[in-house]
């Protein structure tokens, strides 16, 4: 359930769409909270997405943040303010269905997660819409690509980065699962996303590069021309109508390799995350939302070498630190 101080979806999200070029570009606009979409901003993606596959005045789909980073990841604590909320409406909200329609699955039942972690499977979630996308998409990476927004970049078309850019999941440092973990195991190749999954660590672009993950990586001032070199070669090229066989093609090669199926298996077991013993000390998801998140993940990160830690200034980075100290 968004805050009242939220700002709308529509900010949070922009779309723009060059007609002359039939490139659209998404943007995600809050980098006050390094781009975390709300709930009702992850929708909307959702549905900008839906419409730009539909719309034929659009060829090519350009997806990129403001500020400093691609992004964070999604806005955990408003999602966990909903999971934790008396109040049906927050939980329903997710689904699109409207406080007093339907009820939603009680506490402690298997349905009251499971339902929620499968319908990371559907597109209509924001999660995996680039799946069912039937244009060309180009995830525009720089900073942070960590969470929900790694789920976009493994699910493009092509990914640009910055050589600054950072991968993975905070996830696997205080919880230890996502909803695309076999996607991600196909793109990355099993071997570098089992050393991700199990160190919990951020990889660098040159390692994302040299696992196949990206197309290109480039310094920060160029990142803008490069995604711009790409996204008109992509227009100019073949007609929509052969893009869109093209998308069937790789959409089947995809389900051949279980993209959907793993979805829906990863959903099950983060499903029994509440499940889970803590060895010792370990970090864990309802002891990280008690201490506030950004704190845990932080005081956590502070265990692993410095090239290893997720932030940006643990990891020495100097622009960063300059920031902080500002």
């Amino acid at each position: 359930m968004a805050a009242k101080s939220d700002p709308p979806a529509t900010k949070i999200v922009r779309y723009h769409k060059d007609t002359k070029t039939r490139i659209a570009t998404i943007t995600f606009d809050r980098p006050g909270h390094l781009n975390a979409p709300t709930t009702a901003a992850r929708l909307r993606y959702a549905d900008l997405l839906h419409r730009a596959s539909i719309d034929d005045e659009v060829k090519v789909l350009v997806v990129r943040g403001a500020g400093d980073d691609l992004g964070s990841g999604a806005d955990l604590e408003e999602f966990m303010r909903a999971q934790d909320s008396a109040d049906q409406g927050a939980l329903l909200a997710e689904f699109r269905v409207g406080a007093d329609e339907v009820r939603y699955p009680p506490e402690g039942s298997f349905r009251h997660g499971g339902t929620v972690s499968q319908w990371y499977a559907n597109p209509n979630s924001g999660i995996r819409g680039l799946q069912d996308f039937k244009k060309i998409s180009i995830v525009e990476v720089k900073g942070y690509c960590y969470g929900w927004h790694f789920y976009q970049a493994a699910d493009a078309d092509l990914v640009i980065a910055s050589d600054d850019a950072l991968f993975g999941h905070p996830s696997f440092r205080y919880y230890g699962w996502g909803p695309r973990m076999w996607w991600w195991a196909q793109t990355m190749g099993i071997r570098k996303f089992q050393e991700m999954v199990f160190t919990g660590r951020a990889f660098t672009a040159a390692e994302m590069y040299d696992c196949n993950f990206l197309n290109s990586v480039v310094p920060r001032d160029q990142l803008e021309a490069e995604v711009q070199k790409y996204a008109l070669a992509c227009a100019r090229n073949r007609p929509t109508d052969t893009v869109f066989m093209q998308k069937v093609f790789f959409e089947i090669f995809k389900q051949f390799q279980g993209e959907y199926m793993g979805s829906v298996l990863s959903g099950f077991f983060e499903s029994m995350g509440a499940t889970i013993r803590p060895d010792s000390n370990d970090l864990m998801l309802d002891g990280a939302i008690e201490q506030g998140l950004g704190d845990a993940v932080k005081d956590n990160d502070d265990k692993f070498p410095p090239e290893w830690r997720l932030s940006k200034s643990g990891r020495g980075d100097k622009k960063a630190n300059r920031k902080r100290q500002r």
